[in-house]
């Protein structure tokens, strides 16, 4: 036996050394004996776009076993497992906390109010579009039925009437030119149903608006005694030499305004620069609820142009007298334009619904 089995792993040169040993002997062995088990495993081949062969790292610092890496991850890192090329460029955006401050990287334009981020683009832009609806006028398209009142002579404009019953789209654009009108003369006030909305078109765009409605009685002005006194005192304070501050070729000019002592109040009204009336009523029959007209018109005799059209075609079959219409508490520079059109400092004054007296 011991002889068999230095034969069996003794170096066989030929055949003939292995038909030395029985077949019967060598099944034997294997049954009594060790058995001696090879496992093969085939290796996966690799393909363009995906390897499926997966390795198992150990972590050098714990010892732990890692999630397997795909070789198409191990051959291309800058690649994912979908192929897809991972973008190396960042971009990087600046954000901000807004917390309620005054003024936290924004910016008031001066003209028309409106808040935007310099250096931002879209802000930029936004602010440029509303500017120039601000200050020339919002845009505007003929309608096909619109309802043209006048035209005066000037460079070619027209004054078109919208009431509540016309198409949507000409009550829209007129709560467009309402949205600009609020930022001078205040929100929530200016426009209801019962209003007659006069739009003065020139260039494609509204340049003006009157909102009127109608009403039974006003008050009358008083005139003031302080009102052509204070442009002289600031006119003569300013040009007196006293005022003049001189550094090398700086020149400071100090103007001094002159204080209005509080007047006696006729009807109520008692507070320094206020509009004081008369007690007694008087017939009105038209009310200029809101006047309005864009700063780069302005001097061009748009508003008279507006409210001559107002008087001719409020009531229908005949014109309104200056004296018919009525205003609502004017700011300095309605003031001036009202008692400018009718020609007397004296002109009528009615309170509109939505004001609290």
């Amino acid at each position: 036996m011991q002889s068999k089995l230095i034969a069996f792993f003794k170096p066989r040169a030929d055949a003939a050394q292995k038909s030395e040993i029985g077949d019967d002997d060598l099944s034997l062995w294997e049954t009594t004996q060790h058995l001696f088990v090879n496992t093969y495993t085939r290796r996966p081949n690799l393909s363009d776009h995906c390897d499926k062969r997966k390795e198992v790292n150990t972590d050098p610092v714990n010892g732990k076993l890692s999630r397997p890496v795909s070789g198409n991850q191990r051959l291309k890192p800058g690649t994912r497992s979908s192929g897809k090329v991972l973008n190396k460029k960042r971009s990087y955006a600046q954000f901000h906390l807004d917390l309620g401050q005054s003024d936290f990287n924004l910016r008031t334009c001066s003209t028309c109010d409106f808040n935007y981020a310099p250096g931002d683009e879209l802000d930029e832009k936004q602010h440029r579009s509303f500017h120039k609806n601000y200050t020339h006028g919002v845009p505007f398209k003929a309608w096909r039925h619109e309802r043209c009142v006048q035209r005066p002579n000037n460079e070619g404009g027209r004054v078109i009437l919208v009431l509540d019953g016309d198409p949507s789209a000409q009550r829209n654009k007129v709560q467009e030119v309402v949205k600009m009108m609020e930022i001078e003369l205040e929100a929530g006030w200016i426009f209801h149903k019962l209003c007659q909305v006069y739009l003065f078109i020139s260039s494609q765009r509204v340049a003006g608006c009157v909102v009127a409605e109608p009403i039974e009685e006003a008050f009358r002005v008083i005139p003031s005694p302080m009102d052509g006194a204070s442009h002289s005192a600031v006119g003569k304070a300013s040009g007196s030499k006293r005022n003049i501050l001189r550094f090398g070729q700086i020149l400071f000019h100090r103007e001094v305004a002159k204080k209005l002592h509080p007047t006696n109040a006729v009807g109520g009204l008692d507070a320094n620069g206020a509009i004081v009336c008369e007690e007694e009523t008087v017939r009105a029959v038209c009310g200029i609820r809101a006047i309005w007209v864009t700063p780069s018109n302005r001097r061009r005799r748009i508003a008279s142009q507006l409210l001559d059209a107002v008087r001719s075609s409020f009531s229908n079959g005949f014109a309104l007298e200056k004296s018919e219409l009525a205003f609502s508490p004017p700011t300095s520079s309605g003031k001036s334009l009202a008692s400018s059109y009718v020609g007397s400092p004296s002109f009528l004054v009615y309170k509109p619904a939505s004001f609290e007296c």
